[in-house]
């Protein structure tokens, strides 16, 4: 299903030259929204009746090349696989050349009023059984580690969660996770002497590249979200973090995270060796 053709990137989406790293995750929620109408099982629907529609429960990304404002984004989605329960669906991000910007593979389940997952209806199960596409394309982080063994510093921040940061069901919106991230490693960098602003220019470090995260639990309304991180592996061309997020003390969710470094244009580039130095021991 093509369900977002020749979006061109406006203003808003932009951080500095380049997308937003949650502008992915709108253009994943839009194009899930189509693929809902698509198989009669819509949001709407699914929100009148007090469920949560398609909760992302693991979710891994790749970014090849972050789009800038000159930018037209198409989008497909195929499904996977589908359980009583689930369905995962692999989005493709393109540029008006066929180039792909990112790739993204999401288990979705749909959670109803006391918490649990509803089963899919036989209609819509059997509709993305229809359409299920036999690939298994590797998305998300590698296996890095360091080849030296050396140590790396271990950091955290928290947050409160407002009402600007949660979903109509009273929960944190998924895209706000890899946010409260990316808080957490700019006040390390400022913490080691390092100011994000002053290291951005012709390059752009510390976006997200490839990541893959499981959640465990929602993040409700109210609580006090905790983002501990720990830096397992850097090098020029990625630093490597394993988040753990807590709500209240529960674990809610559990990834690796990648940051990378891209030039104005949006290609991947190496890390200057200074932009690395608060990650030394």
């Amino acid at each position: 299903m093509q369900t977002i053709t020749s979006h061109r990137v406006q203003f808003g989406e932009l951080a500095g030259p380049l997308i937003h790293g949650a502008t992915v995750f709108d253009w994943q929620l839009i194009a899930t929204q189509q693929v809902a109408a698509a198989v009669e099982y819509s949001f709407g629907e699914i929100l009148d009746d007090g469920g949560i529609p398609f909760a992302p429960v693991v979710v891994g990304t790749t970014i090849e090349r972050y789009p800038t404002i000159e930018d037209r984004v198409d989008v497909d989605v195929v499904p996977l696989n589908v359980g009583t329960s689930s369905v995962e669906l692999l989005y493709e991000m393109t540029d008006r050349e066929g180039g792909t910007l990112a790739t993204a593979r999401m288990t979705h389940v749909t959670i109803g009023p006391d918490g649990t997952a509803l089963p899919l209806p036989d209609r819509v199960r059997s509709a993305f059984t229809d359409q299920l596409v036999d690939w298994d394309p590797e998305v998300g982080p590698g296996e890095a580690t360091d080849s030296d063994g050396g140590s790396h510093p271990t950091f955290e921040s928290s947050v409160p969660i407002r009402s600007p940061h949660i979903e109509g069901a009273k929960l944190a919106y998924f895209e706000e996770y890899p946010r409260f991230a990316g808080i957490a490693l700019e006040e390390f960098l400022r913490e080691r002497g390092t100011s994000l602003g002053e290291l951005s220019g012709e390059k752009q470090p510390f976006r997200l590249r490839d990541w893959r995260w499981e959640h465990t639990a929602p993040v409700p309304f109210e609580s006090t979200l905790r983002v501990k991180c720990d830096v397992i592996a850097v090098d020029r061309e990625t630093v490597r973090v394993e988040h753990t997020l807590f709500a209240d003390d529960q674990v809610s969710i559990k990834g690796i995270t990648e940051y990378g470094c891209f030039d104005r244009s949006g290609a991947a580039v190496p890390f200057d060796e200074s932009m690395l130095v608060p990650f030394e021991s």
